[in-house]
């Protein structure tokens, strides 16, 4: 599932192709996309100029010159594939926003999960989120203040998307373990010196997310093109994924890089969550 590091990245990509730009062409490509992306939202779209994209959490905004807000949700395998609009289409294309300088944007989703939603002026209400875990407001106290009345393991805590905005399973178990704290250890037993740890180990997996990471899906990351400031050329291609960027993550039975220990995998909240027993406590 694409994290905040790979939805800030598409997002990135999403402003390079789209700021600026006059949609002349909405479509949903696949009928599970357009029950939120409908006909009648595709029409409204038509003749729109793009003055903004911006994130929060998980969520892209794309601001359009009428005060529109287009709201965008990978879900569990969503991404950009940018290109022009005589290029071949993508594999596994969604949906497709067409530029009148024939940029073509294309929401590429393997599991169809993916949402898009048009709002009308002022309509959206973003749900309720917590800080954003790479800005300043995001220290000790405001993590320490969100865990304390949280009885549940840490790690299911932490991908609440009101305890911390954008943060998901990988990164969750990455910080953990870089943290050196057990994902079963329940969420307001941690002293405050280590949850001055966890919020630092959060920040530090997530400034060390490889920019053309994007997400796993056997071994290969899905979506090579990043949008230049033309919307002509594809930029960095995504290379493969592999295990040993991960810490812990994926590598269940694997030593741990810090101890030698055997990593080890337990489900949590119907989820894998990867640990070493000997050096997270």
């Amino acid at each position: 599932m694409p994290e905040l590091p790979e939805v800030e990245d598409a997002a990135r990509r999403l402003r390079i192709a789209l700021v600026g730009r006059t949609i002349v062409e909405a479509q949903a490509l696949h009928p599970a996309l357009a029950k939120s992306l409908t006909e009648a939202a595709c029409h409204r779209l038509t003749g729109r100029r793009v003055m903004a994209v911006t994130r929060r959490a998980k969520f892209q905004l794309v601001h359009l010159d009428d005060g529109q807000l287009l709201e965008i949700h990978f879900r569990m395998t969503g991404d950009w594939d940018i290109g022009r609009v005589s290029d071949p289409p993508p594999a596994l294309e969604r949906a497709r926003f067409t530029c009148a300088d024939d940029t073509r944007v294309s929401l590429v989703d393997g599991r169809a999960f993916g949402v898009i939603r048009l709002h009308d002026v002022g309509a959206f209400v973003m749900p309720p989120l917590g800080p954003e875990p790479l800005e300043d407001a995001f220290d000790a106290a405001v993590l320490a203040s969100a865990l304390r009345p949280k009885r549940g393991p840490i790690k299911p805590v932490l991908l609440d998307q009101r305890v911390v905005a954008g943060l998901g399973n990988i990164y969750a178990a990455e910080a953990l373990w870089e943290a050196r704290i057990r994902p079963d250890t329940p969420a307001n037993s941690l002293s405050p010196a280590r949850v001055a740890r966890l919020r630092d180990a959060i920040q530090l997996v997530l400034n060390a997310a490889p920019s053309g990471r994007y997400y796993e899906r056997k071994g290969t990351a899905i979506g090579t093109q990043s949008g230049t400031e033309s919307g002509t050329e594809s930029g960095t291609e995504s290379g493969a994924t592999s295990h040993e960027e991960w810490r812990v993550y994926g590598r269940e039975g694997e030593p741990c890089r810090r101890c030698g220990n055997r990593v080890g995998r337990i489900q949590q909240a119907g989820r894998s969550t990867f640990l070493c027993r000997k050096c997270q406590r």
